[in-house]
């Protein structure tokens, strides 16, 4: 029970915009008012209706003695009778029943004008507001006679209708002015409440790193100085973007460098050592053959080993460079660099199509950008081969935002991802490359579904050499 009035609360109330709530506390309060009003109007209709009525009974019983009075003389009993109700036609909010001296009804008051405007009003209306119907007989008498009974009832049908006729004209126009009212509140909370809701969204561009967005200054004091508040932090958190942006790229920039050096120092040092031991070694095996038979084989067994160890060093060697830099980084375009290497996977797996679309590259965008994307795609692909036991790999890079940035797509239709696996340590590298450039790294996968990775990297003045 507590957790299903939660959930009402929110959904009636907590829920709900400042506007909305504002709103709904304006018209409970209007409510409030109506009834409040509503039952003032009530009572009081209640008691004028009374008094009206027990003002027209009386005065009734004053005309019908002043008649009988008047009259009885002049007409005969029967006549005289007969005609009583035309002569107290003009009398309201009361009916007239004449009888004979038997009790029978002689004549009944026609229903007045208003019968229409009765039947309109509701019936709890009438309930509301009707008195106690009060009735009076008055004795016709003609020479200490009495000829007949005049029965005089309270109708206050007329008047409960005028009650209701003004009540309807109030509420209608109540209606109308508080319709009015609710609208001018709306178009009101909207231009106030406005300076909030522009601050929610930049507070949502502020989530999303969008660290360029600025508030406009609003015209209420108060929000004015929140506005100006939140200018600052957003200047001050573009200027620590841009510094950690200048020290990432520096970074990644040193990295590369480091790599670049060590990569030449291998390419240049080590390989032509192993080289010049390889060398050497097929030279002693040459020699070796003009020795005795025995000490000759136990020789040429030994080179042998020698030259496997050698083999294998520079294999090692050939390794760490490609992971260090590829020998090709600088040299060949990187269109060129990517179709090898999806080439050489698709050689490796013939199992797997392998799909490489980019239109309109440059050459390159400098060494950090153009080892990024060639590091990302071939751990997407790598990935994409030994986890997805996907058919279908397509590596896309294209330019978006008019050329202002580089974006890459690696889609297979592999198993997917759930949410709960961790990423390993390519993927992390990945991300941190990307996040040094400025650029942005996401995944969107799931079970059954494939993987699909997007980068894209921004390219700064200078930052691409074409």
């Amino acid at each position: 029970m507590p957790s299903l009035l939660k959930r009402w609360r929110h959904a009636l109330w907590y829920g709900r915009s400042v506007r909305a709530q504002l709103l709904i506390a304006f018209v409970l309060i209007d409510v409030v008012a109506v009834l409040v009003a509503g039952s003032v109007v009530i009572l009081r209709a209640r008691m004028q209706t009374r008094v009206e009525m027990s003002a027209s009974m009386r005065l009734a019983d004053f005309l019908v003695e002043d008649a009988v009075r008047l009259a009885g003389q002049e007409l005969p009993a029967e006549q005289f009778l007969a005609s009583l109700p035309a002569q107290l036609q003009s009398m309201r909010h009361v009916r007239f029943v004449v009888s004979d001296a038997a009790g029978i009804a002689i004549a009944v008051k026609p229903p007045g004008h208003g019968t229409t405007a009765r039947e309109a009003v509701p019936p709890w209306f009438t309930a509301l507001i009707a008195p106690p119907v009060e009735m009076r007989d008055v004795a016709v008498t003609v020479d200490g006679q009495r000829i007949g009974n005049v029965a005089i009832i309270g109708e206050p049908a007329d008047e409960i209708a005028e009650v209701w006729d003004n009540a309807a004209a109030m509420a209608a126009v109540a209606i109308l002015l508080n319709a009015m009212m609710i609208g001018l509140l709306y178009i009101l909370f909207g231009r106030v409440l406005g300076p909030l809701t522009v601050l929610a969204h930049g507070l949502s561009d502020l989530e999303r790193q969008a660290y360029g967005v600025r508030l406009p200054q609003p015209q209420a004091r108060e929000l004015a100085a929140i506005a100006e508040h939140f200018n600052a932090l957003a200047f001050a958190l573009e200027a620590l973007r841009g510094e950690n942006l200048n020290l990432n790229r520096r970074l990644i920039t040193a990295q590369d460098d480091e790599r670049r050096r060590t990569a030449l120092e291998l390419h240049d040092e080590v390989g032509p050592c192993l080289f010049g031991l390889k060398a050497n070694a097929s030279s002693i095996e040459s020699a070796a053959q003009n020795l005795p038979e025995p000490a000759r084989n136990g020789v040429i067994a030994r080179l042998r080993d020698i030259l496997s160890i050698i083999d294998h060093l520079q294999a090692i060697n050939r390794s760490m460079l490609e992971r260090l830099r590829p020998m090709a980084l600088g040299h060949v375009p990187l269109k060129d660099m990517l179709g090898r290497l999806v080439n050489e996977r698709a050689k490796e797996h013939p199992h797997i199509a392998f799909l490489l679309v980019a239109r309109e590259l440059r050459r390159g965008y400098g060494d950090s950008i153009d080892l990024t994307v060639y590091r990302c795609v071939q751990e997407s692909v790598t990935n994409a081969i030994r986890h997805a036991a996907a058919k279908n790999v397509v590596v896309k890079l294209d330019h978006i935002d008019n050329g202002a940035a580089l974006a890459l797509t690696v889609t297979d239709d592999g198993r997917g991802l759930s949410g709960a696996v961790p990423g390993g340590f390519g993927t992390r590298g990945m991300k941190e490359r990307v996040a040094g450039l400025g650029g942005r790294y996401r995944i969107d996968s799931a079970p059954g579904r494939g993987t699909h990775v997007r980068i894209s990297i921004p390219l700064g003045e200078g930052g691409a050499n074409t």
